[in-house]
Order: structure tokens, then sequence, then C-alpha cells
């Protein structure tokens, strides 16, 4: 059969497996080994499990679960109420204060766990009752959350960026640093949105009642010695070059259970039965993903595909940047029906030898596709955080959340340009820290 037809018709088939809502990892594992069939034969076929397995005990996987279990564990501390009424003391003034505190907690419980879904529930469940008591309109509430709890796939540790390093062996370190600036600079710009539209509606945001003297406002803080330990256990390590990133996630992980056993007194053996359930579905609904990934990846490698999309996008007319701004295109329209772990290990071998013809860094592709994918999660039909903000809060409708979440899509979007223009902004740190 010709290449050219086997191609078409392994997309064609994943498109459709896709439409009719069949398993991400089943619809990869099928068109893969039916492409490598059709291509290789049986021999192919029995190359396939031994690049699965070659893949999968990459050292730098480990991470995936242990940084999985790690939000896990804090979920079940108090670490998320402490971050909120710190940053709520401290920005009370500020207008739309409670909604603009979730955002800059998320951010900070985003540097102790790389789950976005974690940060929406540990930060929503005790932020968006507080603003709806203080007649904060819901739809503002539930966004803020919703799309700040995003950055924990961001800012580091990220487990997208452990998984993009598996597929393109840009160095997970690396990736994390580069992942501060952008992480800052985006809760930055949500928190000025927020400003903003509580200074031209005031009554989006009543302004609080309560009043916190500096000896308050100080008091809070030490009540955050736990969580900054935590981050220190994981990103401190990493950047002074006592641990991996994987051994950092192990060292994370051993934190989080003493923290929240001797300090917050939240592990009991239902909590403890809990944490390993979840972690456990969790990271084996990655893993597998990642192993059929691995399949397609192989079928791809067979058939040429990414050299054949390097060969057409260097060829066509137009400047590097014009193609790159179509691949982002590319990935927020797929962002709507493909979870973002599933897009990063797909899309991967597909992009990065355009990305490298073009004469860019993967390492600065791997923030921009981490930058894009905080848009999945937020866009319908797939998007966790909605549904996680909705499992959360069940007396918030599902439209209510999605209005409150769409306009972070587009300043997410917005967020990508200057990066996109300008690489260096993304390297800089990365390249100071080597």
């Amino acid at each position: 059969m010709d290449i050219n037809v086997i191609i078409a018709l392994a997309f064609f088939l994943l498109l459709a497996l896709i439409v009719f809502r069949f398993p991400i990892f089943l619809s990869l594992g099928v068109v893969g080994i039916l492409g490598i069939y059709l291509c290789r034969g049986t021999v192919g076929l029995t190359q396939a499990p031994l690049s699965i397995i070659a893949q999968l005990a990459n050292f730098t996987l480990v991470a995936v679960p242990l940084y999985i279990l790690l939000g896990e564990v804090l979920f079940a501390t108090g670490i998320g109420p402490d971050l909120f009424e710190a940053a709520h003391r401290w920005l009370y003034r500020v207008p739309g204060s409670l909604a603009v505190a979730s955002i800059f907690a998320a951010a900070v419980f985003g540097a102790m766990c790389g789950v976005s879904i974690a940060g929406v529930a540990v930060i929503g469940i005790i932020a968006v009752p507080e603003m709806l008591k203080r007649g904060y309109d819901r739809a503002l509430a539930a966004g803020s959350v919703t799309a700040s709890g995003a950055l924990a796939m961001l800012i580091p540790p990220s487990i997208l960026f452990i998984l993009y390093s598996s597929m393109s062996k840009v160095s997970v370190g690396e990736l994390f640093i580069g992942g501060i600036i952008p992480g800052i600079f985006l809760a930055i710009l949500m928190a000025i949105y927020v400003i903003i539209r509580v200074k031209l509606n005031p009554l989006l945001a009543p302004r609080p009642e309560e009043r916190f003297s500096l000896r308050e406002r100080l008091a809070i803080l030490k009540r955050l010695w736990p969580p900054m330990i935590l981050i220190f256990l994981v990103l401190g390590t990493i950047y002074t070059g006592f641990c991996t990133p994987t051994e950092a996630a192990a060292v994370g992980c051993l934190g989080a259970f003493l923290v929240a056993h001797f300090i917050y007194r939240g592990l009991n053996w239902n909590s403890l039965k809990r944490i390993f359930s979840a972690s456990s579905r969790t990271s084996g609904g990655i893993l597998i993903i990642l192993a059929c990934a691995f399949i397609f990846s192989q079928f791809l490698v067979y058939t040429r595909v990414p050299d054949l999309v390097s060969e057409f996008c260097t060829s066509l007319p137009w400047p590097p940047t014009a193609i790159i701004l179509i691949i982002m295109l590319i990935y927020v329209l797929l962002g709507m029906f493909i979870d973002a772990a599933s897009i990063t290990i797909v899309s991967t071998p597909i992009f990065l030898p355009t990305i490298v013809a073009l004469g860019y860094d993967p390492l600065w592709f791997g923030i921009l596709l981490v930058m894009n994918m905080e848009m999945a999660v937020i866009t319908p039909p797939v998007g966790l955080n909605l549904y996680t903000m909705k499992s959360i809060m069940p007396q918030l409708s599902l439209e209510e959340i999605l209005r409150g979440a769409t306009p972070y899509v587009f300043i997410e979007f917005a967020a990508l340009i200057p990066f996109i223009f300008f690489p260096e902004i993304a390297l800089w740190l990365p390249r100071l820290m080597k």
C-alpha cells in the first residue's frame, strides 16, 4: 500500500475515534498498531513492545506519579486555606481582592504541585464559597480559580514539562527554570484583568468590610513556612543541583507527608487510601496514554511524518513567526477536544523537527507548548478544570463556570505573543542558571 494512503488512513481513523469519544489511549494504540502493521508487517509489531519498555524505563518519568502523589497529599492538608488567607490579608485593598488572592494563591500552590486540577480543587474549595458569600459575581468567582489553577501546569514543577522532556530529550531542569517567568507573567496578567473588570463594574466584587492591621498581615506569614519548605524541597534542591527533578519529586513527597501528618494533622487511614487510590488512577491514566503514544510515534517515524511536516513548513514563503503562530492556533483547536498530556505526547515528535529546522530552541518551544496547554484545561468539551470546579461547587452551573473562564483563554493566548516574538524572554533565566 502506498505510504501516503497509509498516513491518510491512519489520521482519518484517529480523528474518527476521537470524535466518537473513544479513550485517547485506545485511539492512539489502535491506529499505531494498524499503521505499523501496514508499513512493516508483523516484524514491526514485534518491535513495538520493546520500544514501549525502553521508553517507559526512562528515569525522568518516575517523577510523574511522584508529583501526582504530592498533589494528592497537599489536597489533604490545610495549605490551600493558609495560602488564600495570606494573599487575602495582603491584597484586601485591591479591587476584586478575593479573586486576585485566589490567583496568587494558585500560583504559589503551583510551585509545590504540577497538577492543575489539584490547584483548582485545593484553592477553589475555600476561595469560591468565600467570594459567593461576599456577593461576588458567580462567573467571576468561578473563572478566577478555574483559570488560575492551570498555573500549576506552567510554574515548576510541571508534569507537562516532564512529558515534553521525555519526548524531546530537553533537560527537565531547564524546562522548570524556563517556566518561572512565563508563570509569573501570566499570573500578573490574570490579576490585572480582574482588577480592571472590577474597576469598570464594582458590582462584580463588593469591597470587603474587614480591615487588616500590619500585625495581622505579618502574623499570617508565620503559617506559610510549611509551603515555603515544600517549595524549597522541590525547587530549591533542583536549582542548587542537590537533586535531579525526579529525586526532588521523591523528597517533596516525603516532605508533604510529614507536613500533612505533623503540622496539619490531615492524614488517617481513610485519607491515605484516598490519596493512593486517586494518585494511582491518575498516574496509570497518564502512563498508559504515554505507552500507546510511543506506539503511535513509532508509526510516525516509519512513515517520516515529522520530516514531511518539517519540509512542508520550511518550504512555505512565510516568516518563521507566522508558522509558529499557526502551530499555536492548531494547539488551541486540539486543546478543545484532547487533553493536554495527550497533545504534548503526540504532537512533540511531529512539530519539534519543524521547530529545529526553523532555527528555534526546543527548550523555548517546550515553554510555549505548556503555556498553550493552559488553554486546553479551560476550554470545552474536555476542559478538566471546568469539570473539577463543577464537582467541588455543584451549586454553580457549567454555563457560569465557562462564562467566567472564557476571558482567560484570550488572556493566555495574548501572553504567548511576547514569548513568540522575543524568545530570549523565555530563555534568559535557563541560560543564566547554566
